[in-house]
């Protein structure tokens, strides 16, 4: 079976019919080989054989879905309704909330194995590198995708962006100069909380544009991404789904604690109020931009724990089907170590 090229490529998993008989997968044993498969790599000296040791790694993480997100959540034209999605689901996982918290930290390692090779690739010119792009109403954990999911990384190659409103700057050119402006440089990832994808549904909600301006968009973003992922950028675009349910929980927990007074916002109210619209709005920009080269993944996100693990799912996936390797030494070694030797 062949899956999206964003996501892994990996052999026959259970399926959620079998864990309903009984064969639900050992998730914590599994977890165990992992660790001991990582602690092995850091005893390793060759690097072919850590390289091969960090894929089984991630195919050993794999296996905890009983399907991959990859196959499993990817948006389907004409097949994919946002208004179906159960938000409270956990869609080919049917592990605890902690099992899903040691598949972060694990993961979070194989991820800051595989930045560290890209950036090492990016200083040496290769255009390898990874753009994220977050989206989804209010309160529905956008931040903590960014907060945990990046926990261990190196800051070094790693550039973060929320979009807003555009700024009297951002309004002196086209829609896209400011996306253009974040974009990950080579070997680097970046991830947007928000992004060109507003400049349609605002519009198509509040009717602030004409509605052939917002629609030509849908092209121009289409074109846009083909050409950043012909370059060597992957593009991967995750919507959050919550229900209305859980946003509200998430408002009033923003309203009673003085620490998060700061996140609410009385716009999120009206963003609330047309919750329906932005549904049909976010649909038709599924059914128009989620192509082979920059597939959406429609992720039910009322338990947060689940989103961020398949954020991080994919992402490592993503970075181990780079296929790469450590850039060689450029200088002779033994006249460099014989120099420092003196």
């Amino acid at each position: 079976m062949e899956f999206p090229a964003n996501g892994a490529t990996i052999g026959p998993m259970a399926t959620d019919k079998d864990t309903k008989h009984g064969k639900q997968p050992n998730i914590s044993k599994k977890l165990k080989k992992v660790e001991k498969h990582i602690a092995r790599i850091d005893s390793m000296d060759d690097v072919v054989d850590r390289m091969t040791a960090a894929a089984r790694v991630s195919e050993h993480l794999n296996a905890v879905f009983t399907q991959p997100p990859a196959q499993r959540l990817i948006f389907r034209k004409n097949e994919t309704h946002l208004t179906d999605i159960d938000a409270g689901t956990t869609p080919g996982f049917h592990g605890t909330k902690e099992e899903c918290q040691r598949f972060l930290d694990l993961s979070a390692l194989e991820i800051e194995r595989y930045q560290q090779l890209m950036y090492a690739n990016g200083t040496r010119g290769a255009m390898r590198r990874v753009l994220i792009i977050l989206q989804g109403m209010d309160a529905s954990g956008k931040g903590g995708i960014v907060k945990h999911v990046f926990s261990q990384v190196n800051p070094m190659g790693i550039h973060y962006h929320g979009f807003g409103a555009p700024t009297e700057e951002d309004k002196q050119h086209d829609y896209l100069w400011r996306v253009r402006n974040e974009l990950p440089k080579p070997g680097w990832i970046a991830i947007f909380d928000r992004s060109q994808y507003e400049d349609i549904v605002m519009p198509h909600v509040y009717g602030t544009l004409p509605e052939d301006v917002w629609m030509r968009r849908y092209d121009e973003i289409n074109d846009f991404e083909q050409n950043l992922v012909a370059s060597g950028c992957a593009v991967l675009k995750f919507y959050l789904v919550s229900s209305k349910q859980a946003q509200k929980e998430h408002f009033l927990g923003r309203l009673e604690d003085p620490r998060k007074f700061w996140k609410f916002d009385p716009s999120d109210l009206e963003a609330r109020a047309r919750w329906d619209d932005y549904m049909t709005a976010w649909q038709d920009v599924f059914e128009k931009t989620s192509t082979s080269w920059a597939p959406w993944y429609l992720i039910p996100s009322d338990h947060r724990w689940y989103s961020r693990m398949v954020v991080s799912e994919l992402l490592r996936n993503t970075m181990m089907n780079f296929n790469m390797t450590w850039p060689s030494l450029d200088v002779n070694r033994e006249e460099v170590i014989k120099k420092l030797e003196q």
